[in-house]
């Protein structure tokens, strides 16, 4: 207790919401001292009725589950993570020290994570902490999504309305990428004008140069860059915001320069009329739509101006639901990261590990072919992190997980297992192949420098356990991995730093 009353002053770095599922009541009140010592809010709960009538009443960030518990009710993590109201909830296994270090309890499915049995208060708060962050990392990124699908929405009534207004509107507010909409808009312009010359041109009024995005004259511009000094016309609409319209550049007085500049060259212009019409997209990018004609063809109109304002407001707004699609799956892609990486690591996770499992046998059984498991175990990694800090700790645990992505193939599959355990899935290996390369996987472990501190390093060992399908006793994943977890076993038995099978 002495240990717990050091540590529990420390200040948490944020808050978080933690059910202590203890049937200790002593354990259980000292947990929650401890956890409401570093500023969190704490329940504790007995047995199974108490836990989801918790859940039901207020869904935390963290349950810290006794293992007891779980071996006692093997159906509890499976109803816990079938309820989609918590399904996001991060769950921490407690489970005797022993049992852990010596590879002989198989973790139970659904958990996030382990710790062990008696508790080391460091490491309990520790991996809390992680946990916590994993789900506030998951909540923000969800509350971002909906705030994004929610503005999505509105941009896409508001382009719908505009889409009425004329015809070439259906084309350009399509669910298309900004670049092939600013194509659209320029080619369609031009093609509802009749006129050879429309493009469009990226640029702020501070700006000397331009980018020319697409051109109806000349389908293969795209990012053409132009000295804006040579386009008066585009510098006065980017300044004033408002579209300028030169019905006859021979003589309006914007042009007077040029035009004296092409008669010492001896050179005359066969640009007749110009008009530009500014837009803002948003407060990085603005630019002009820009239309001409020649000297022969028909003069451009405030009329052709109002109907190029018409279609160009209609064009930022199916640009900026461009963006807020990409945006979207931006943040569909980043969620789905967060939900199946170990945030630590940043391999799969135990959940994502399994859906992958589960995936690569069925595959291994339909197309008749051999699948291997790695259940890769740190040895004595206690003593590193009794002997350097658990920060080290966690920093070999980070390059082991980098070094296990590098050393695989682009179809094989890294996870962590949890606490210094990892996974490696090896498609279309059988047994023979699977050992040559975990041999090879151990002693590249073993002949490396691990760094932890700037001035420290350490050596590590592995010991690793072998598996495949199809083989005798495995007709699941769940003894997919039991079959491993037992070479594992025999490997720390037999002393370590071995493959066994």
């Amino acid at each position: 207790m002495a240990c717990l009353t050091s540590l529990a002053t420390d200040s948490a770095s944020f808050n978080g919401r933690v059910v202590v599922a203890e049937g200790h009541p002593v354990i259980a009140g000292a947990l929650s001292w401890l956890l409401r010592e570093q500023g969190y809010t704490v329940a504790t709960v007995a047995d199974r009725r108490e836990l989801f009538a918790s859940l039901s009443t207020h869904t935390p960030d963290v349950v810290l589950l006794d293992g007891d518990v779980v071996e006692r009710d093997s159906a509890l993590l499976g109803e816990l993570r079938s309820d989609q109201r918590w399904h996001d909830i991060r769950v921490i296994v407690t489970a005797p020290w022993g049992d852990l270090e010596e590879g002989s309890t198989a973790l139970p499915w659904g958990a996030d994570d382990c710790v062990s049995k008696p508790f080391r208060v460091p490491e309990l708060l520790g991996r809390v902490r992680t946990q916590l962050r994993a789900s506030s990392q998951l909540r923000a990124a969800r509350s971002a999504l909906r705030d994004t699908a929610a503005e999505l929405e509105r941009t896409r009534v508001h382009a719908a309305s505009n889409r009425r207004l004329v015809d070439i509107l259906h084309e350009v507010t399509g669910e298309l990428s900004a670049s092939e909409i600013y194509r659209l808009l320029a080619q369609r312009v031009a093609r509802s004008l009749n006129i050879t010359h429309c493009s469009v041109v990226l640029a702020r009024s501070s700006d000397e140069k331009g980018t020319v995005a697409a051109a109806a004259e000349d389908p293969s511009v795209q990012d053409l860059e132009i000295a804006l000094s040579a386009y008066p016309e585009i510098g006065a609409a980017l300044e004033t915001d408002r579209p300028v319209l030169v019905a006859d550049a021979r003589v309006h007085p914007l042009f007077e320069s040029t035009r004296e500049q092409l008669a010492r060259e001896g050179r005359s212009s066969d640009v007749r009329s110009i008009a530009t019409v500014p837009f803002t997209v948003d407060r990085w990018r603005s630019g002009v739509l820009f239309m001409r004609t020649s000297v022969g063809e028909r003069g451009l109109t405030m009329d052709d101006v109002e109907f190029a304002d018409v279609v160009i407001r209609a064009a930022v707004a199916a640009v900026r639901q461009a963006q807020a699609i990409e945006s979207t799956r931006a943040e569909n892609r980043r969620l789905e990261a967060l939900a199946t990486t170990d945030p630590l690591t940043r391999v799969l996770n135990r959940r994502a590990l399994l859906d992958r499992l589960t995936s690569e046998v069925d595959r291994a059984r339909r197309f008749n072919s051999s699948l291997t498991l790695l259940l890769i175990d740190v040895d004595h990694f206690k003593q590193i992190n009794d002997t350097t800090g658990h920060l080290a700790g966690d920093a070999v645990l980070r390059q082991l997980g980098a070094l296990l992505e590098d050393a695989v193939r682009k179809v094989d599959v890294v996870a962590r297992y949890g606490g210094e355990e990892f996974v490696v899935i090896l498609p279309e290996t059988a047994s023979e192949g699977g050992i040559i390369f975990a041999e090879r996987l151990r002693e590249r472990i073993q002949s490396q420098s691990w760094n932890v501190t700037s001035d420290r390093a350490v050596h590590l060992t592995v010991s690793i356990g072998v598996a495949t399908f199809p083989s005798p006793r495995v007709a699941t994943t769940e003894d997919f991995f039991a079959r491993a977890d037992e070479a594992l076993y025999r490997a720390k038995s037999g002393g370590r730093n071995q493959v066994r099978i």
